[in-house]
Protein backbone atom coordinates (compact mmCIF):
# COMPACT_ATOMS: atom_id res chain seq x y z
CA UNK A 1 0.00 0.00 0.00
CA UNK A 2 2.65 2.34 0.78
CA UNK A 3 4.29 2.12 -2.67
CA UNK A 4 1.01 2.28 -4.00
CA UNK A 5 0.11 5.39 -2.53
CA UNK A 6 3.71 6.91 -3.51
CA UNK A 7 2.48 5.83 -7.01
CA UNK A 8 -0.58 7.77 -6.96
CA UNK A 9 1.61 10.84 -5.37
CA UNK A 10 4.16 11.13 -7.90
CA UNK A 11 1.89 10.90 -10.53
CA UNK A 12 -0.16 13.55 -8.89
CA UNK A 13 2.37 15.80 -8.21
CA UNK A 14 3.83 15.00 -12.37
CA UNK A 15 0.28 16.31 -13.00
CA UNK A 16 0.94 20.02 -11.96
CA UNK A 17 1.27 21.55 -15.21
CA UNK A 18 3.82 24.52 -13.83
CA UNK A 19 4.42 26.24 -17.19
CA UNK A 20 0.68 26.87 -17.60
CA UNK A 21 0.53 28.25 -13.98
CA UNK A 22 3.37 30.20 -14.76
CA UNK A 23 1.94 31.78 -17.99
CA UNK A 24 -1.62 32.17 -16.46
CA UNK A 25 0.19 34.73 -13.92
CA UNK A 26 1.53 36.57 -16.68
CA UNK A 27 -1.71 36.28 -18.62
CA UNK A 28 -1.01 34.20 -21.35
CA UNK A 29 -1.85 30.55 -21.85
CA UNK A 30 0.55 28.63 -23.34
CA UNK A 31 -1.54 26.24 -24.90
CA UNK A 32 -2.77 28.86 -27.00
CA UNK A 33 0.49 30.23 -28.53
CA UNK A 34 3.59 29.03 -29.80
CA UNK A 35 3.72 25.22 -30.16
CA UNK A 36 0.84 24.63 -27.24
CA UNK A 37 3.40 22.97 -24.89
CA UNK A 38 3.20 23.53 -21.47
CA UNK A 39 7.20 22.71 -21.29
CA UNK A 40 9.64 25.30 -20.78
CA UNK A 41 10.97 25.96 -24.35
CA UNK A 42 7.53 27.18 -25.18
CA UNK A 43 6.51 29.04 -21.56
CA UNK A 44 10.11 30.73 -22.18
CA UNK A 45 9.38 31.80 -25.74
CA UNK A 46 5.35 32.71 -25.24
CA UNK A 47 6.32 34.44 -21.61
CA UNK A 48 10.10 34.97 -20.90
CA UNK A 49 13.22 33.66 -20.29
CA UNK A 50 12.88 33.83 -16.68
CA UNK A 51 9.05 31.69 -16.19
CA UNK A 52 10.89 29.38 -18.66
CA UNK A 53 13.78 28.80 -16.33
CA UNK A 54 11.43 28.43 -13.67
CA UNK A 55 9.34 25.63 -15.59
CA UNK A 56 12.60 23.72 -16.42
CA UNK A 57 13.14 23.68 -12.94
CA UNK A 58 9.98 23.05 -11.38
CA UNK A 59 9.43 20.25 -13.61
CA UNK A 60 12.31 18.69 -13.16
CA UNK A 61 12.04 18.95 -8.89
CA UNK A 62 8.57 16.83 -10.25
CA UNK A 63 10.45 14.10 -11.26
CA UNK A 64 12.99 14.16 -8.44
CA UNK A 65 11.07 14.40 -5.22
CA UNK A 66 9.17 10.89 -5.73
CA UNK A 67 12.48 9.39 -6.70
CA UNK A 68 13.98 10.81 -3.40
CA UNK A 69 11.67 9.76 -1.39
CA UNK A 70 11.50 6.35 -2.44
CA UNK A 71 15.49 6.31 -2.16
CA UNK A 72 15.20 7.55 1.59
CA UNK A 73 12.76 4.54 2.12
CA UNK A 74 15.55 2.28 0.59
CA UNK A 75 13.07 0.94 -2.63
CA UNK A 76 14.28 -1.44 -4.58
CA UNK A 77 15.21 -0.53 -8.02
CA UNK A 78 12.23 -1.47 -9.56
CA UNK A 79 9.76 0.57 -7.81
CA UNK A 80 11.77 3.82 -8.00
CA UNK A 81 11.69 3.27 -11.61
CA UNK A 82 7.53 3.14 -11.24
CA UNK A 83 7.75 6.26 -9.24
CA UNK A 84 10.01 7.76 -11.93
CA UNK A 85 7.53 6.55 -14.45
CA UNK A 86 4.62 7.69 -12.87
CA UNK A 87 5.60 11.35 -11.95
CA UNK A 88 6.73 11.09 -15.96
CA UNK A 89 3.48 10.69 -17.05
CA UNK A 90 1.84 12.62 -14.73
CA UNK A 91 3.38 14.95 -16.65
CA UNK A 92 2.57 13.87 -19.95
CA UNK A 93 -0.55 13.42 -19.06
CA UNK A 94 -1.80 15.61 -16.37
CA UNK A 95 -5.36 15.24 -14.81
CA UNK A 96 -5.34 19.18 -14.04
CA UNK A 97 -5.33 19.26 -17.88
CA UNK A 98 -7.66 17.18 -19.32
CA UNK A 99 -4.58 14.81 -20.06
CA UNK A 100 -2.41 16.97 -22.47
CA UNK A 101 1.02 17.95 -21.12
CA UNK A 102 4.52 18.32 -21.91
CA UNK A 103 7.46 16.00 -23.38
CA UNK A 104 8.92 15.07 -20.75
CA UNK A 105 12.26 15.65 -20.87
CA UNK A 106 12.69 17.98 -17.65
CA UNK A 107 10.72 15.62 -15.36
CA UNK A 108 12.97 12.59 -16.74
CA UNK A 109 15.84 14.23 -16.11
CA UNK A 110 14.64 15.11 -12.61
CA UNK A 111 14.21 11.16 -11.83
CA UNK A 112 17.93 10.43 -13.48
CA UNK A 113 19.15 13.07 -11.78
CA UNK A 114 18.62 11.30 -8.27
CA UNK A 115 19.11 7.70 -9.09
CA UNK A 116 22.02 7.80 -11.52
CA UNK A 117 23.78 11.47 -10.93
CA UNK A 118 26.63 10.58 -13.54
CA UNK A 119 24.98 9.35 -16.34
CA UNK A 120 22.65 11.99 -15.89
CA UNK A 121 25.26 14.22 -16.22
CA UNK A 122 26.49 12.42 -19.46
CA UNK A 123 23.22 12.93 -20.84
CA UNK A 124 23.45 17.21 -19.96
CA UNK A 125 26.67 17.36 -21.50
CA UNK A 126 24.96 15.54 -24.69
CA UNK A 127 22.60 18.02 -24.71
CA UNK A 128 24.22 20.74 -24.89
CA UNK A 129 26.83 19.74 -27.39
CA UNK A 130 23.86 19.31 -29.88
CA UNK A 131 22.10 22.63 -28.95
CA UNK A 132 24.77 24.87 -28.02
CA UNK A 133 25.45 24.95 -32.43
CA UNK A 134 22.42 24.19 -33.35
CA UNK A 135 20.34 25.54 -31.10
CA UNK A 136 17.64 23.10 -32.26
CA UNK A 137 15.88 22.19 -28.09
CA UNK A 138 13.70 19.22 -29.66
CA UNK A 139 17.01 18.09 -31.53
CA UNK A 140 19.04 18.25 -28.68
CA UNK A 141 16.37 16.50 -26.31
CA UNK A 142 15.94 13.05 -28.56
CA UNK A 143 19.52 12.88 -29.27
CA UNK A 144 19.78 12.78 -24.98
CA UNK A 145 16.66 10.68 -24.45
CA UNK A 146 17.77 8.25 -27.06
CA UNK A 147 21.41 7.78 -25.81
CA UNK A 148 19.31 7.66 -22.12
CA UNK A 149 19.37 3.64 -21.82
CA UNK A 150 23.24 3.70 -22.78
CA UNK A 151 24.31 6.11 -20.56
CA UNK A 152 22.54 4.15 -17.69
CA UNK A 153 23.42 0.83 -18.68
CA UNK A 154 27.01 2.66 -19.44
CA UNK A 155 26.98 3.58 -15.54
CA UNK A 156 26.48 -0.34 -14.21
CA UNK A 157 22.83 0.75 -13.09
CA UNK A 158 19.96 -1.99 -12.41
CA UNK A 159 18.17 -3.43 -15.25
CA UNK A 160 15.44 -1.83 -13.44
CA UNK A 161 17.11 2.02 -14.40
CA UNK A 162 17.54 1.13 -17.03
CA UNK A 163 14.54 -0.09 -18.44
CA UNK A 164 13.28 2.66 -17.33
CA UNK A 165 15.66 4.68 -19.49
CA UNK A 166 14.64 3.04 -22.36
CA UNK A 167 10.79 3.92 -21.50
CA UNK A 168 11.32 7.16 -21.08
CA UNK A 169 13.32 7.60 -24.45
CA UNK A 170 10.47 6.10 -26.36
CA UNK A 171 7.88 8.16 -24.94
CA UNK A 172 9.89 11.34 -25.22
CA UNK A 173 10.61 11.02 -28.86
CA UNK A 174 6.75 9.70 -29.78
CA UNK A 175 6.00 13.12 -27.71
CA UNK A 176 8.41 14.87 -30.68
CA UNK A 177 7.34 12.91 -33.74
CA UNK A 178 5.40 16.25 -34.98
CA UNK A 179 9.23 18.07 -34.24
CA UNK A 180 10.79 15.15 -36.21
CA UNK A 181 8.60 15.99 -39.50
CA UNK A 182 9.83 19.43 -39.05
CA UNK A 183 13.29 18.78 -38.60
CA UNK A 184 13.16 16.48 -41.66
CA UNK A 185 11.55 19.98 -43.29
CA UNK A 186 14.16 21.42 -42.49
CA UNK A 187 11.26 23.99 -40.74
CA UNK A 188 12.31 23.19 -36.85
CA UNK A 189 12.45 26.73 -35.24
CA UNK A 190 15.72 27.60 -33.80
CA UNK A 191 15.37 28.42 -30.05
CA UNK A 192 16.07 32.25 -29.57
CA UNK A 193 13.64 35.44 -28.94
CA UNK A 194 11.78 35.48 -32.11
CA UNK A 195 10.88 31.97 -32.08
CA UNK A 196 7.61 31.16 -31.11
CA UNK A 197 7.50 27.13 -31.38
CA UNK A 198 9.09 23.71 -30.42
Amino acid sequence: MEIIALIVFAYLLGSIPTGYILGKFAGVDVRQVGSGNVGATNVARAVGKWPGALTLLADAVKGMLPVAIGLSLTLAPAALAALAAAAFLGHLYPVFLKFRGGKGVATALGSLLVIAPLASLLLVVIFAAVVFPTRLVSLSSIVAAALAPFALWLFLQPRAIVLLGAFLAAMIVWRHRGNIQRLRAGTEPRFDAHSSSD
